[in-house]
Parts: structure tokens; C-alpha cells; sequence
């Protein structure tokens, strides 16, 4: 962390969270005192907004500071109860230096609907972003619930919260915001897809160019590293869940395509298919001729 700013009275980084408060309040993100924002500044030191106040009117002076266990060690105002949440992600990400929560209304919906987010429909979001877990619900403040995320926090930087809102991490605190805002458009999208109808998913072939795209860029995903997920199926993070499985309700189950360190299906399953279906036609026309010729 050599490279990070260390100190808790940096007033640009004050005034980045407090820009970014604006946008989150602008686009409809965070009503009333909803939301929090954080960014790393040191071993033992985060940056936070307070509690009860409106993101779109903070101020520098408003902004507060924490150590890794939660303790107040600077800033007027108190700081949030649920930058525990942050620090819970930033322990267990070391490459993390901001983190977003907020409750975007479209993303928030499929939190209260626990629906998962469908896969291999929009190229950009493919790649930038992924399967997008749902963390089960706890009560908000607690450290109860900051470990709700914890088991998805591998290979991802986007959280749905159950029956909550978002989270999304970065490496600044626009990083951070950039990936909610992604997010929620998307999930926009699909509603006003179903809305249409439904969604069309990408094939096999289209799917596999992406995550090849994405790993050729440098991006992580889990499906990289698990052998058993899907491509599409939402289940890279299956084993993080305590509770059930988010199944797809308001969308179409997505194809069966196997994972990215399995075979591809496509021709290579469809061809001994298709050998038995003309070897069984074979022996079918053979058995009728040799019935009319009275053999």
C-alpha cells in the first residue's frame, strides 16, 4: 500500500467521496440519508461518510475516519454503522481501496425479488462484471451482517443484498461507483426487455469469445476457476450460499453450456447423437426390407 495516500486528512479524497455522494443522490441511488461511501487511506485508516445525512449535500468537513476495527478516530459527525460492511470487504480484499453501497432502484428490485441477474445477454456487462451473487439478508449494522458478503468476495466486485440494495468495490472510489451504475442500467434494461416479451440469450460459441475477451484483458471471473459451473447457469457462486439458491423466475432458464475449463458442447456433443439417430434409421429401413423380401 505504499502507493496510497496515508492520511486521514486528505481533503481531495474528501471531496471525491463527497462528488460521488452528488452523483449516487442525482441518479436516484440513495434517497433521504440512504447509502455510504468509503475509501481506503492507510494500513489502519478509512475514510467514510457519517451517518444521517443526505449523500447529495456533504460536505469535506462532514467526512469521518475509522480504523480497520470500526473505531471512530477522526471526523465531527459519527460515522456510519455500516461502514463494517466496507472494512469486512476491504479485509478480505487487500486490492480494494473504496467500496459503494446505495439502493438502486432497478438492481434493488431483483434484491427484493431475489431474483438472479440473467448472464450472457450483454456483451459489456459479460465482460466488466459477471455473475453478480446475492448475499442473504441480515439485519443492517452489525457484523453479522457485513459476513453476509464474504463468501462471494473472491472473484467479484459487485453484491446484490438481500431484500437491501448494492455493493460494489474498487480500486478508487469512481471504480466503485462506475460498477453500480453499470449495474442498475442493466437491470433496467432487462425490465423493460420483459416488458417487450423476454430476453434473448447469446449461444455457446458467443459466450466462450466474451470470457476468452475478458481473461485476454485481465479481468478475473470465477467461472475461470471452478469446473463445475455453468457458463450461463448463474452457479460459479453456488457454494458461497447458506441458503437456497436464487432460482429464475421472471426470465427464461438460461442454455446449459458447460463451464469454461470443461469441453465445449456444441458439435462435440451433437455428434454421437446424431451417429445413433442414422445408425438406429439404418437399422430400421434394413429391417423393413428384409420383412418385404420375407427374410
Amino acid at each position: 500500500m505504499s502507493n496510497w495516500n496515508s492520511g486521514i486528512n486528505d481533503r481531495q479524497l474528501k471531496e471525491d467521496i463527497c462528488e460521488i455522494g452528488r452523483r449516487i443522490y442525482n441518479k436516484g441511488f440513495a434517497a433521504a440519508n440512504d447509502g455510504n461511501i468509503s475509501i481506503r487511506v492507510g494500513e489502519n485508516a478509512v475514510l467514510c461518510s457519517p451517518t444521517q445525512i443526505c449523500k447529495g449535500f456533504m460536505k469535506p468537513e462532514d467526512i469521518c475516519a475509522v480504523d480497520m476495527n470500526g473505531d471512530q478516530i477522526a471526523g465531527k459527525r459519527k460515522r456510519t454503522s455500516e461502514v463494517l460492511l466496507h472494512l469486512e470487504i476491504m479485509r478480505n480484499r487487500p486490492d480494494i481501496k473504496s467500496v459503494v453501497h446505495c439502493h438502486p432502484p432497478h438492481a434493488t428490485a431483483f434484491a427484493i425479488a431475489n431474483e438472479p441477474i440473467p448472464q450472457c445477454i450483454l456483451p459489456e456487462v459479460e465482460v466488466f462484471m459477471g455473475e453478480v451473487p446475492i448475499a442473504p439478508y441480515e439485519t443492517p449494522g452489525d457484523q453479522k451482517f457485513a459476513e453476509t458478503v464474504t463468501p462471494f468476495l473472491k472473484a467479484t466486485n459487485t453484491i446484490i443484498l438481500k431484500n437491501h440494495g448494492t455493493v460494489s468495490f474498487g480500486k478508487s472510489v469512481e471504480d466503485a461507483y462506475w460498477k453500480t451504475e453499470i449495474l442498475d442500467a442493466y437491470c433496467r434494461m432487462l425490465l423493460l426487455a420483459k416488458q417487450m416479451g423476454s430476453v434473448e440469450y447469446l449461444n455457446e460459441q458467443k459466450s466462450r469469445e466474451l470470457l476468452d475477451l475478458k481473461k485476454k484483458w485481465g479481468f478475473d471471473d470465477p467461472r475461470f476457476h471452478n469446473e463445475d459451473c455453468d457458463l450461463c447457469g448463474n452457479s460459479a457462486f453456488r457454494e458461497g450460499y447458506k441458503e437456497k439458491i436464487p432460482v429464475q423466475r421472471a426470465f427464461p432458464k438460461a442454455p446449459d453450456f458447460p463451464g469454461i475449463l470443461q469441453e465445449p458442447c456444441g458439435t462435440a456433443c451433437e455428434t454421437p447423437a446424431a451417429g445413433s439417430a442414422n445408425e438406429d434409421l439404418v437399422q430400421m429401413i434394413t429391417n423393413q426390407v428384409l420383412a418385404a423380401l420375407g427374410r
